[in-house]
């Protein structure tokens, strides 16, 4: 059974913690799922979308992406009352 392309980037960035897309389209074919750049791009904005990664541009043609940690629950500061 193959897992979706979504799991699969999500769990390799995640393994990583920064990586760039060239690498991650690399390794994905390396590991049996085929994938495009337009496919990528998709799964990438999905993931950004969820809050689950970050991508940044380094260059012209090349992306960083990194896993987003949780942040830790902001605590709330009390309200003044006016």
């Amino acid at each position: 059974m193959r897992y979706p392309l979504r799991y699969t980037a999500f769990e390799w960035i995640k393994e990583k913690k920064s990586v760039t897309d060239d690498d991650l389209i690399e390794a994905l074919n390396k590991n049996g799922n085929k994938c495009s750049p337009d496919e990528l791009n998709k799964v990438l904005m999905q993931l950004e979308i969820l809050g689950l990664i970050t991508i940044r541009w380094v260059s012209k043609d090349k992306r960083r992406l990194e896993f987003q940690e949780k942040p830790l629950e902001e605590t709330r500061l009390p309200r003044i009352s006016e």
